[in-house]
């Protein structure tokens, strides 16, 4: 079994900037083991819609909406995935997801919400 941990989520003004992070645990040996791992996000009343990805091997990937702004990284020590959230705008308010993807399994954080707001 697999578990990730969302945090970092909260509530900031336009224009700032927030970092989440993504803790994995359980029955892996590292976060290299994953094929992927990314964000996903969904706002109210909206379809989950793909954030950002990082491969196994380093490659990113980011919807054309966040591109400039997020960042995705990891800290491999840590079993941890991390997006970096700058220029933040108000259609960026939604619940944010980390995702892991292993040999066909899908795994889910419980999310963490994101709010930008005046």
């Amino acid at each position: 079994q697999v578990q990730l941990v969302e945090s970092g989520g909260g509530l900031v003004q336009p224009g700032g900037s927030l970092r989440l992070s993504c803790a994995a645990s359980g029955s892996f040996f590292n976060i290299f083991d994953f094929n992927f791992m990314g964000w996903y996000r969904q706002a109210p009343g909206k379809q989950r819609d793909l954030v950002a990805t990082i491969m196994r091997g380093g490659s990113t990937n980011y919807a054309n909406s966040v591109k400039g702004r997020f960042t995705i990284s990891r800290d491999n020590a840590k079993n941890t995935v991390y997006l970096q959230m700058n220029s933040l705008k108000p259609e960026d308010t939604a619940v944010y997801y980390c995702y892991a993807h292993r040999d066909g399994v899908h795994y889910w954080g419980q999310g963490t919400q994101v709010t930008v707001s005046s």
